[in-house]
């Protein structure tokens, strides 16, 4: 009877991991470039002497669906989005290089380019952009940043450096607490993307599926109430049978 319990335990603990997943993704649908995170469910045997009999089920958190969200028009030379498969490089709390597919930027006060997270956008340097005072500032589809200085004809235009664009396999890839996707330790830094690998006047939707997201929560809703009852089952079951055993 214990294994049972055990099991259903196991079950029911997975089913709130799940859940916490799937309320986070719904907490995002509308953030720019977010990536769904996904959760699993797998059954392992413990180890031990008069363990193996127990398979209880773990929940696995920390993927993340790679599709593309939907592209939406804006206008704003300085809202993009990325071809599949490329990131945008930021820099994180601790100054470190980090991946977003979140980029809508603006020009912060202290004059560095940043996404409207806060996070510093860094130029293939490896270094925060920095933008001098200017009339007009573009960016172009190979993430060249270009700008018209501050009192001059139009036709005088200055490129000041490119956007930190890299090309990784999403499967090397973990989504940090802060949301920066950051590549599995051991794995060499990528390299520098050339061409045109991204589209401006454009931001890239989150691709949680929000209908889907809430049938995925009820699902998970009513497994932990099945593992619930199992559990209440199981026990009801266990002072039934100490009842008999005492009475003989």
């Amino acid at each position: 009877m214990d294994k049972a319990l055990y099991v259903a335990m196991t079950g029911a603990q997975a089913n709130l991991r799940a859940q916490a997943a799937v309320a986070h993704n719904l907490a995002n649908v509308e953030t720019t470039g977010f990536k769904a995170a996904l959760a699993t469910t797998e059954a392992f045997q413990v180890q031990g002497p008069g363990q193996p009999t127990r398979a209880p089920s773990m929940a696995l958190v920390g993927g993340f669906d790679a599709t593309g969200g939907g592209l939406v028009n804006t206008g704003n030379p300085l809202d993009l989005a990325l071809q599949d498969g490329f990131w945008l490089g930021v820099q994180d709390s601790a100054g470190q290089e980090a991946y977003t597919r979140a980029a809508d930027l603006h020009v912060d006060a202290n004059g560095l380019l940043a996404n409207s997270r806060g996070q510093l956008v860094l130029g293939e340097d490896g270094a925060p952009v920095a933008i001098p005072p200017y009339q007009a500032l573009s960016i172009g589809a190979d993430g060249t940043v270009s700008v018209q200085p501050l009192g001059e004809p139009p036709s005088t235009t200055n490129q000041i450096g490119r956007l930190r664009l890299v090309e990784v396999d999403h499967r090397t890839l973990g989504r940090g607490e802060d949301g920066l996707m950051r590549q599995s330790a051991g794995t060499p830094p990528p390299a520098q993307a050339t061409g045109e690998v991204l589209f401006s006047g454009t931001i890239e939707r989150s691709n949680v599926d929000a209908a889907g997201a809430l049938v995925q929560m009820i699902s998970l809703a009513r497994q932990f109430e099945l593992n619930i009852n199992l559990i209440k089952s199981g026990d009801e079951n266990a002072r039934a049978a100490a009842s008999l055993l005492r009475a003989r």
